[in-house]
């Protein structure tokens, strides 16, 4: 994304910072779409005015989702804690004075939530949070959507994003054959279910 582009959608972000109580944007969009490069680089760009609190912290341990048969399908919809999820955000929706409250996060290192990773202080007027499924009209996601005020939906060219799925999965462990077979069996699958939720955006970001 060229600078001029970047300013323009921090400069967005900075806006609905500053307009009465805490406000939370999301920002959702197919695996490797860039979500996370994007708010990374906004919450930079906001000068300690926004913290990032990462859906992937609500994955379900390995753990469990072996317990569960869903080990194949990680990061599909029912393979995170989405009213856990829900939970965090109306907890952030209503900060409590002299309460900072402690987000997961997820590390890729050990393929592992891990909690009370992210603090959110209770005075910061925002908070970006990002993820696959924020658009998504499932009854288990659906009341995401109402918990945000405004969500942008992050996409890119099909080709780049599937190649950087791979040499991510490859980055982490996996050998190239097991990991594009990931991409084309799991994460597209994934990614078709995230683009329906496209036209509930308030906002469309191409990654160029």
């Amino acid at each position: 994304m060229d600078a001029h582009r970047l300013a323009v959608l921090t400069t967005r972000a900075r806006q609905l910072a500053s307009t009465g109580p805490r406000r939370i944007l999301g920002l959702a969009g197919a695996p490797g779409a860039g979500k996370s490069t994007l708010a990374a680089r906004l919450v930079d760009g906001l000068d300690g005015l926004a913290a990032l609190v990462p859906m992937d912290g609500f994955h379900l341990a390995q753990a469990e989702l072996e317990r569960l048969g869903r080990a194949a399908r990680k990061g599909a919809p029912d393979t995170f804690d989405a009213a856990g999820y829900a939970a965090l955000l109306a907890r952030l929706r209503a900060p409590e004075p002299g309460v900072t409250v402690y987000a997961p996060a997820f590390d890729r290192d050990l393929e592992e939530p891990v909690a009370g990773s992210v603090p959110v202080p209770p005075d910061l007027p925002l908070v970006v949070t990002e993820g696959n499924y924020l658009l998504h009209d499932d009854p288990a996601w659906a009341p995401v959507r109402a918990l945000l005020d405004e969500v942008w939906f992050v996409e890119t060219d099909d080709r780049l994003r599937v190649r950087r799925l791979v040499e991510r999965h490859v980055a982490h462990g996996k050998d190239r054959a097991r990991a594009e077979r990931w991409v084309r069996e799991s994460d597209e699958a994934n990614a078709r279910l995230v683009a329906a939720g496209r036209d509930r955006a308030d906002l469309v970001v191409h990654l160029a």
